[in-house]
C-alpha cells in the first residue's frame, strides 16, 4: 500500500504523527497492524535543514526496548534449562559478590535493589550520579568504550537502593547483569545469542546488537543533542555513537517492521513456552512491570497492552501490542535531546495519544520516559 493511499485511508493516524512533529520532534514514523491491515506513515524530516521525511522503515536506536529482547533471551535460556529463574544470580556470576538473595527473576523485573549505574533519583528529590550519559561530557566522550563489567562494578560500589525483592526501581544495571549471565552460561556473546534465538529465527535483518560499534545502518533519520559550551548553545549530530555506556540496557538498533515482527511473535507464543510467557507478562503490583515488559491499561475500551518504550540521545522507539498480538503499534522518533530531558513530557504525551488512537479511547497508562535510555 502506498503512503499516499494510507494517509487518506487513516487520516487520524497521519494527523497524530504530524501533531507530534508540531510538539517538537524532528521526525516520526508509525506502523500499525490491526484488523484493518497495515498502516505506515511518517512526518517531519529525517535530517535538520532538509525536507525529506524520515524513512518509514529506517533504522533507529531503540533504547530500553532492548530490555525486552534481553529478557526474552534469558527466558529462552530458562526454557533450555541453562538458567533457573529463581536461582541466585550469584551462582552464575560469583565474581561480583552479589547479594545471594538476588535472583535472576529480580534482575528482569527490576526488584534486585542494585544501584542504577546511570544514576539514581530518590524519592526525596536527591540524585546520586553514575556514569556520564548526558550533557557536554557525554557528547565529547560518546565514542568511548565501556566494558559491561565496569558498569556493574561501579553500581555495586554504591549502596543498594533497597533489600532484594522488597520494592521496585528501574535500574539499567539489572540488564547488564542479565547480559553477563547470558554470556557466562552459553560461552557466547550476547549478540551471538540474540542472533541464534531471536534475530535469525524471526528474520529480523534490520535489527542489530551493536555492543561497541558506533555506526547505524542506512537508511536512518538523524539524532541530535543540544548542550551549552562556554555560554553558547550547540546542537550536534549524535547519530553515530558508541552505545556501550548503556550496554544491554539499551544498545540495540531496529526498525518499526522488525519491532512489529518481534512483539507479535513474542506475545503470540513463538519465542517462549506458554508458562514462561505468562510469567513475563505478569506485572509487579507497584508499577505494572513484568519480566522485560510493561503491562499497561490502554484506557477505556482499550484493554491491556504489552509494551516497552525507549529513548536517548535523539532517537526513540515505541512498541505496543495487544496480549494476543492481533494489534500492534511500533514507532520511531528522532529529535534534539538535551541534559534536561526537555522532550520527556512530549514523549509521554505522544505515546499516550498514539495508544489512545490505536487501542481505544480514554487515558493510556503511564509511559516511563524520564529515565535514561528508558
Amino acid at each position: 500500500m502506498s503512503i499516499t493511499l494510507t494517509d487518506q485511508d487513516r487520516p487520524e493516524l497521519q494527523k497524530a504523527i504530524e501533531e507530534m512533529v508540531d510538539s517538537g520532534f524532528t521526525g516520526v514514523t508509525l506502523r500499525v497492524h490491526d484488523e484493518r491491515g497495515e498502516w505506515v506513515g511518517s512526518a517531519g524530516v529525517r535530517k535538520l535543514g532538509e525536507s525529506a521525511k524520515p524513512p518509514t522503515n529506517g533504522h533507529v536506536r531503540i533504547g530500553s526496548v532492548t530490555k525486552t529482547f534481553t529478557a526474552t533471551v534469558v527466558l529462552q535460556l530458562v526454557a533450555e534449562g541453562k538458567i533457573g529463574l529463581d536461582t541466585p544470580a550469584d551462582d552464575y556470576l560469583p565474581e561480583f559478590g552479589l547479594d545471594r538473595r538476588i535472583t535472576v527473576r529480580m534482575l528482569l523485573q527490576h526488584t534486585s535493589g542494585v544501584f542504577n549505574f546511570t544514576g539514581e533519583y530518590y524519592d526525596d528529590g536527591t540524585f546520586a550520579p553514575g556514569i556520564a550519559w548526558g550533557g557536554q561530557e557525554w557528547v565529547e566522550n560518546r565514542f568511548k568504550t565501556y566494558r559491561p563489567e565496569e558498569l556493574v562494578r561501579l553500581a555495586l560500589s554504591k549502596p543498594a537502593r533497597f533489600e532484594p525483592g522488597t520494592d521496585w526501581s528501574y535500574a539499567n544495571t539489572n540488564y547488564v547483569l542479565a547480559r553477563l549471565l547470558i554470556e557466562k552460561v552459553t560461552g557466547r556473546s550476547y549478540a551471538e545469542e540474540m542472533q541464534r534465538l531471536i534475530l535469525g529465527p524471526l528474520g529480523l535483518s534490520g535489527t542489530v546488537a551493536p555492543t561497541t560499534q558506533s555506526e547505524i545502518p542506512e537508511p536512518h533519520a538523524h539524532a541530535y543533542y543540544r548542550y551549552e559550551d562556554a555560554g553558547r548553545e550547540k546542537t550536534v549530530d549524535v547519530t553515530r555513537q558508541n552505545p556501550s555506556w548503556i550496554s544491554s540496557g539499551g544498545d540495540m538498533i531496529s526498525t518499526t517492521q522488525d519491532l512489529h515482527t518481534f512483539i507479535s511473535a513474542l506475545v503470540g507464543g513463538k519465542l517462549l513456552p506458554a508458562p514462561l510467557l505468562a510469567e513475563m507478562c505478569t506485572p509487579h503490583p507497584k508499577i505494572g512491570y513484568g519480566l522485560g515488559v510493561f503491562v499497561q491499561d490502554a484506557g477505556e475500551n482499550g484493554g491491556t497492552v504489552i509494551t516497552h518504550n525507549g529513548g536517548h540521545g535523539g532517537h526513540a522507539a515505541l512498541m505496543y501490542s495487544t496480549p494476543d498480538g492481533s494489534k500492534t503499534l511500533t514507532a520511531t522518533l528522532n529529535y534534539v535531546d538535551d541534559a534536561a530531558l526537555s522532550m520527556a513530557e512530549a514523549f509521554q504525551k505522544a505515546a499516550q495519544r498514539l495508544v489512545e488512537e490505536v487501542f481505544g479511547g480514554g487515558q493510556a497508562g503511564s509511559v516511563d520516559a524520564a529515565e535514561p535510555a528508558q
